[in-house]
């Protein structure tokens, strides 16, 4: 499963090294961050992770295979 998730601000360079396994991109005011979600335990490791930094999810999404 691949996933998109947008987070609010642009993120540091060193705030998306916590992200190694998703490659990311800056739109205006938001961080996207998109890769591949192993499955559920990763998927909510990521959420944890998210929370853990201080980062506003402001959208989490499955992309179409």
């Amino acid at each position: 499963m691949r996933y998109e998730i947008r987070v609010d601000g642009e993120m540091s360079d060193e705030l998306t090294t916590a992200f190694p396994e998703l490659k990311t991109f800056v739109v205006p005011s938001q961080t996207v961050l998109y890769g591949p979600v192993d499955d559920e335990a990763h998927l909510y490791g990521l959420l944890v992770r998210f929370q853990s930094l201080g980062l506003r999810v402001a959208e989490f999404r499955r992309l179409p295979e």
